[in-house]
């Protein structure tokens, strides 16, 4: 059992008497609201920016299934995890794993948060590298080819690091990040909101951006914005317009091998569930669960109509990074530029809370009984920051890292660990391996293990046959 003084990796030595005495002096600070806004943020990703893709090689009524299925799935195995952790009185991930399978448990479950949450950080700083020098070159109507250090990605990247991320990634508890939270999620509902308005706004088949974009313009008033006219109006043109302007609502193709993973990949939060519920003002399962079910409706809902809008936008022709889609038609749109700033900020603000329980499992991995202490706590943010960079320069592109990731650590971490973790925990007088609770995590195993061997398998089919349109979009 770890010294209780320990700030964001409080482990309780029972679960009865954490409300009470100076160990929880800082403890329980967090109210209702913040941690909705924490676990949101946790939860609201660079995945959106993937969701239209995901759609348009799924169809409509695939993806709401998948995208249904997902979001429960996650929220039960949410329970699994409170469930384990209110019986024995632990708090931390990688602690539950100890205690369900010793030190292999707690590595693995280390090991995937780590791989998880670095997968995640790169992702979003991988769309500061490749959006902050389009919104600078737009603002500043900088020349696209010119080597100015100011539309370098990878400075920037570094720069909006160590400026932005490393000061709040320093910060000694999540709860403190409940407002950084909240502003990132109100840019996120503006960048929902520019997808709906531009689908009304952007006629189907559109034309890409050239000289003449006042062409382009004059094309709306021709143009009919509802989807019965979209068909007709694709006859007038090439045949394959008439195709890509009809909404489709089942689809499988060699890109749906993608669309799993990066679904798993949007509702993954499982790692922040517990130092959010750690820091939750007068904290019970059942109150951590609404906090939960909660933030997983409001970014479904997100997620369904920032899929649906942009899909029924571009049709086949989104990009697996949405935002590039629009530059495509006007790269000087002045709405699309704000959205880009919005999205930004949201995922910028985002890392800092991602990076909390990957540097909490590399201190349970490595420093077990150690007291906080403010030069691991820094030490490690500042190592952690730099790989990620490096990993983000050097990277070949976002789908890749979606995929590999997704496909591996995400069903470990939602499906695996907490049903395993169950299993083991919740003794066997209270609930017998044939009782139904077990039953069903044991289900929710194999739900798991298939997945991920699906995922990866379809994955490496795409990479050997050469037919990946990974890098599509960069």
């Amino acid at each position: 059992i770890m010294e209780p003084a320990q700030s964001e990796m409080n482990i309780f030595p029972n679960g009865k008497n954490h409300d009470t005495g100076d160990e929880t002096s800082f403890e329980g600070k967090t109210s209702f609201g913040m941690s909705v806004f924490n676990l949101g943020n946790a939860i609201m990703g660079s995945g959106i920016l993937g969701l239209a893709y995901a759609m348009a090689n799924t169809g409509i009524i695939f993806f709401l299934f998948l995208l249904t299925a997902v979001a429960a799935l996650s929220s039960y195995s949410i329970h699994l995890l409170l469930k384990s952790s209110g019986i024995v009185g632990i708090r931390a991930y990688e602690q539950l794993g100890y205690r369900a399978f010793g030190t292999p448990g707690k590595l693995a479950a280390g090991i995937a948060i780590t791989l998880q949450n670095i997968g995640a950080m790169s992702s979003y700083l991988y769309i500061v590298k490749s959006e902050l020098p389009l919104v600078i070159q737009a603002f500043l109507k900088a020349d696209p080819d010119s080597d100015l250090w100011y539309i370098n990605g990878n400075y920037l990247v570094v720069m909006v690091s160590a400026s932005i991320i490393l000061p709040l990634a320093l910060m000694k508890q999540l709860g403190y990040l409940g407002y950084s939270s909240g502003f990132s999620l109100s840019c996120m509902v503006f960048f929902l909101t520019a997808v709906i308005y531009k689908k009304f706004q952007i006629p189907c088949p559109f034309e890409m951006f050239s000289a003449n974009s006042t062409a382009a313009h004059l094309s709306l008033n021709v143009s009919s914005h509802s989807h019965g006219h979209d068909h007709v109006n694709g006859l007038l043109h090439a045949e394959d317009d008439d195709a890509h302007c009809t909404p489709r609502l089942f689809t499988i193709n060699s890109q749906t091998a993608y669309t799993i993973p990066i679904l798993a990949f949007a509702f993954v939060c499982h790692p922040e569930v517990l130092p959010i519920y750690t820091e939750l003002r007068n904290p019970t399962k059942k109150k951590m669960q609404k906090v939960a079910n909660i933030s997983i409706f409001i970014m479904y809902t997100m997620y369904f109509l920032a899929a649906l809008f942009g899909y029924l936008t571009f049709y086949d022709k989104v990009e697996p990074e949405l935002l590039h889609a629009y530059s495509k038609i006007d790269p000087y749109d002045t709405l699309i530029l704000c959205v880009r700033v919005a999205v930004l900020t949201a995922v910028t603000l985002t890392v800092p809370i991602v990076l909390f329980p990957v540097r909490r499992a590399i201190q349970q991995m490595f420093f077990p009984t150690k007291a906080f202490n403010w030069l691991n706590h820094i030490g490690i943010a500042l190592i952690l920051l730099f790989l990620i960079n490096m990993l983000v320069i050097f990277a070949p592109n976002i789908l890749g890292i979606f995929g590999i990731i997704g496909a591996t650590s995400a069903p470990c971490l939602i499906f695996i660990f907490p049903a395993v973790f169950y299993i083991r925990i919740v003794p066997k007088d209270e609930e017998p391996m044939n009782s139904l609770p077990k039953i069903v995590a044991i289900c929710f195993v194999a739900l798991g293990v298939s997945f991920m061997i699906m995922s990866l398998s379809f994955i490496f089919l795409d990479w050997t046959t050469g037919s990946s349109r990974a890098a599509g979009g960069h």
